[in-house]
């Protein structure tokens, strides 16, 4: 896990969240799918109080007015401002961090976490929107 500096875009609520895979991850190794994974974080995130919603279908927009009717829908969206997205793979590709990536341009936020589970260390990637 990386530490903490003052450049990074939320850094206490990244902090939080990635601390919450790792109890996730310590419980239960690796060897699962995404949905177990999924919903043992959604417990620990309701344990640890870090707010969050699960897969919230968010829409599309082109040009500024224009709703799609294509739908993406991340894994977790956290304190209103962080997509997280969770992988259980034998290793990260870019396509993945493209899909969150996405994801978080969709919403409008700032922030995507890329999360890992298959590898015999969690992975979490921070994956900020540049602008």
């Amino acid at each position: 896990m990386e530490t903490q500096r003052r450049d990074l875009i939320y850094p206490q609520e990244t902090y939080e969240i990635i601390g919450a895979a790792m109890a996730v991850h310590n419980a239960l190794g690796r060897g699962f799918t995404e949905k177990v994974y999924q919903e043992a974080l959604a417990i620990e995130f309701q344990e640890k109080g870090i707010p969050f919603q699960r897969e919230v279908e968010i829409h599309a927009v082109y040009r500024g007015s224009n709703t799609l009717s294509a739908t993406f829908v991340p894994d977790f969206i956290c304190y209103d401002k962080i997509i997280v997205e969770l992988k259980a793979v034998k290793e990260l590709e870019d396509a993945y961090r493209a899909q969150a990536l996405n994801y978080a341009k969709v919403a409008g936020m700032k922030l995507a976490l890329l999360i890992n589970f298959g590898e015999s260390r969690l992975v979490a990637e921070r994956l900020p929107i540049l602008t």
